[in-house]
């Protein structure tokens, strides 16, 4: 069991790598997430004696949380509006991820975290949901909506712009 100020280090240092990771990509300092953390180096080094393992925990933290949301929209909102509000966070997440799923899937294997299968459930859920409320077209299938929203975050930029795209988009996929 780990102790409370070791915990909450922890937790400030998945944080602040999750922030730099965003802004700087994978090769990301560690002495700058350490710093904004408010730890030394050997604090990081202690919880994440690799790069990899501190990237590991950053994107799967990242990820659960993002599948938990598919769940919380489906509880609140009609079929239709949380898939399209679940699409939107994927969105954000795929601008904001800067390389640190593609480097991830080299190690997918290796740490027994099935990202894919965890995101496949998730848009699963959503998408039958909303095709069996008549407000996506029948068709559609989850790598479709995986695929489009993976193009238009290259394509967009930017989160703003992608935004955009995306609502375009989906306006297009509605049942007839």
């Amino acid at each position: 069991m780990m102790r409370a100020d070791a915990r909450r280090n922890r937790d400030h240092l998945v944080a602040a790598a999750t922030d730099v990771i965003a802004e700087e990509g994978p090769e990301a300092s560690l002495n700058e997430i350490a710093r904004r953390a408010g730890v030394g180096p050997g604090t990081l080094y202690r919880h994440f004696p690799t790069r990899e393992s501190l990237l590991t925990t950053v994107f799967r933290t990242r990820i659960e949380a993002l599948c938990a949301r598919a769940g919380d929209l489906a509880a609140k909102l009609p079929p239709g509006e949380a898939l399209t509000a679940w699409l939107h966070e994927l969105l954000a997440h795929a601008v904001t991820d800067r390389g640190l799923g593609a480097t991830m899937m080299l190690t997918e294997q290796e740490s027994g975290f099935d990202c894919s299968a965890l995101m496949a459930a998730a848009a699963s859920g959503l998408l039958a949901g909303a095709g069996e409320a008549g407000s996506v077209r029948r068709d559609l299938t989850v790598d479709d909506l995986f695929q489009l929203v993976h193009g238009i975050s290259l394509a967009a930029g930017d989160l703003g712009r992608g935004d955009r795209l995306l609502t375009l988009t989906l306006e297009g996929l509605r049942a007839a």
